[in-house]
């Protein structure tokens, strides 16, 4: 288990073609050809000084560039993912154009044991989803987030 926790906030929309979804396409170069299990809830990891809400808007800043919306928000729970961390998201309704999006920036080695420092976004792309194809994009574990905000929704 890594003890690691991350939080965030997956925003919603109900259109003509039913509920979608904003997901973000993790960025750097271990997913720059992945699509299938790329895909993410906006979301960071947070220290135990800070509440999993206030991580979860935090990131959501830092991640997309752009304020957290207002408005009501459903809790989603807590999933385990394969590596170990637990990750909290709260479900609100809210509309974004992903043009609008700003992302953050991480700092990595690349290519590996070359010394070079380079930076990459912490979320290269968002794009609204229909549940369907959320579920084959977003990371395995977190799909239960869909699930979650479905019956919620339903």
């Amino acid at each position: 288990m890594s003890g690691k926790r991350s939080a965030g906030l997956l925003l919603f929309r109900h259109t003509d073609r039913g509920l979608e979804v904003l997901l973000g396409h993790m960025g750097g170069p271990f997913f720059a050809r992945r699509d299938a299990g790329a895909w993410t809830v906006p979301k960071g990891e947070y220290e135990p000084d800070e509440t999993a809400w206030d991580a979860a808007r935090r990131e959501f800043q830092e991640e997309l560039g752009l304020p957290p919306p207002e408005g009501e928000a459903i809790s989603l729970g807590e999933i385990t993912q394969t590596n170990g961390k637990v990750v909290t998201a709260w479900a609100v309704e809210a509309d974004l154009a992903p043009a609008a999006v700003v992302p953050g920036t991480f700092e990595m080695e690349w290519p590996p044991k070359s010394g070079r420092r380079q930076e990459f976004p912490e979320l290269d792309r968002v794009e609204w989803f229909d549940l369907d194809r959320a579920r084959s994009a977003i990371v395995k574990a977190q799909a239960e987030f869909l699930d979650r905000l479905s019956e919620h929704s339903g």
